[in-house]
């Protein structure tokens, strides 16, 4: 079987059928697309954006190579004119973005597409499939480091993550909301991102005797000194480890934490700390893990739960609370015309828009106004860039460093009650008046509710 790197296929059917239409119908002017999302899933009250990276990469890089072709003809679905198109086919348009890291919130557009309207079309699943994911993921981790009230989060997540993009992904958006590294060493390879991790229960259990585990791992690691230690009973475990941290004390060097990933996590790790406390070891760290989230993380912060940092995996890095966000790419103008979908409680807004965030005389978040392009509001930060024109990047592309930097700076200065992990209070979004009156006329020539 031949294979392909070209991920020009990696859309929906019904993408390449309306292309070929538009190519026999010869509708083949600038069409733009809007993507936002339409509400936000229960708890949420921001989005992180996330994943445009990918996206611009996936445009510049866009071509359906002879392997595609020979697939798609060989389905006897598409004419061979239409299949000719498509052999030549690249990516020409322009792209406006809100940049990686920053909020957003909903009906807001993370990106507006302007393209020849087959070019903009096929394009579409990709693009919804990559902010989707990551900002999702995103999102969800920017909740857990909130949550987390200032204790490092590390990310646990690629072994029940969805497949290997996935795991990817997670590792790179957690880092981006503010986790302070990963297990992933493919994606502390590929992102630069810390790579964290000492030993699983197996290891534990492959010796005869916990305490000849935790002296083998010493032995091996007296620099990356964490000890699992709930293997078998969770306080009998720290008390080995306050006699290998006696022992490491003995040879210059000292026990940096142990690991809890299992039991009442909060009575045990009160009763850990206790432990470690008693024996003069307070510097000794302890470190939590095993199916949390940031309700949990929350609820610990709230009891003063003595834990250092958090490994967060599955529950995170598949968004278990909120697995998928409601979001659409949507035709908003063709040739020049405003258009909007009018389906019941799925109404869209039209024309090329821009979002306007303000802020208060303290620096904090006060409001967004999505307003058309063309509009301008005084002492507003416009959000939408021009990322890629006539099919090239037209900006530098951050480092993930960056990134992560721009969002905290931003997330310090949204107000704590729409950071709230459960019920958070709505964040302002307007629309300007100008969108409003276009809205009311483009529904009018289409008959619809005004």
């Amino acid at each position: 079987m031949r294979t392909t790197n070209s991920l020009a296929l990696l859309t929906d059917l019904y993408q390449l059928t309306m292309a070929q239409t538009y190519f026999q119908s010869q509708r083949l002017d600038p069409a733009t697309f809007s993507l936002f999302i339409r509400s936000y899933p229960p708890n949420r009250g921001y989005f992180v954006a996330a994943g445009l990276q990918d996206v611009l990469e996936f445009l510049e890089q866009f071509t359906v190579d002879s392997t595609g072709i020979d697939y798609l003809h060989s389905r006897r679905l598409f004419a061979d004119d239409f299949l000719d198109l498509l052999k030549g086919l690249k990516f020409t348009g322009d792209v406006w973005a809100i940049p990686e890291g920053r909020l957003a919130f909903k009906d807001e557009p993370f990106l507006e597409v302007t393209a020849p309207i087959i070019e903009a079309q096929i394009v579409e699943t990709f693009i919804i499939n990559q902010v989707n994911l990551q900002s999702l993921i995103a999102t969800k981790a920017a909740r857990c480091v909130h949550a987390a009230g200032g204790r490092a989060v590390v990310d646990f997540a690629l072994r029940r993550a969805h497949g290997i993009d996935a795991g990817m992904k997670v590792a790179r958006a957690s880092y981006l909301a503010g986790f302070t590294g990963t297990s992933n060493v493919r994606a502390g390879q590929e992102y630069g991102i810390p790579i964290v991790g000492t030993m699983a229960h197996s290891f534990v259990s492959s010796f005869e005797q916990e305490m000849d585990a935790f002296r083998a791992f010493i032995a091996s690691f007296p620099n990356n000194s964490i000890l699992l230690i709930d293997t078998y009973d969770t306080l009998a475990g720290a008390r080995k480890a306050v006699e290998i941290a006696k022992e490491m004390a003995a040879n210059g060097q000292q026990l940096q934490g142990v690991r809890i990933d299992s039991g009442d996590l909060k009575k045990l790790a009160i009763e850990v700390r206790r432990i470690f406390d008693e024996a003069g070891l307070k510097s000794v760290k302890i470190i939590g893990s095993g199916g949390l989230d940031e309700f949990d993380l929350a609820d610990f912060t709230v009891a003063d739960v003595p834990y250092d940092s958090y490994g967060v995996g599955t529950k995170m890095g598949v968004s278990a609370d909120a697995p998928w966000f409601d979001i659409a790419y949507k035709l908003v103008e063709y040739d020049e015309r405003p258009v909007l979908k009018l389906s019941t409680g799925k109404v869209s807004w039209p024309g090329k828009k821009q979002v306007f965030r303000m802020r208060d005389e303290r620096g904090q978040l006060q409001k967004d106004v999505i307003a058309l392009r063309e509009e301008n509001i005084p002492g507003a930060d416009p959000l939408l860039q021009k990322v890629m024109a006539s099919g090239e990047v037209a900006v530098r592309c951050p480092t993930l460093e960056e990134i992560r930097d721009n969002f905290m700076g931003e997330f310090k200065r949204l107000s704590d009650p729409i950071k709230a992990i459960r019920n958070p209070a709505s964040y302002p979004v307007e629309i300007s008046p100008q969108l409003t009156k276009l809205r009311e006329e483009v529904g009018r020539q289409l008959g619809g509710p005004e």
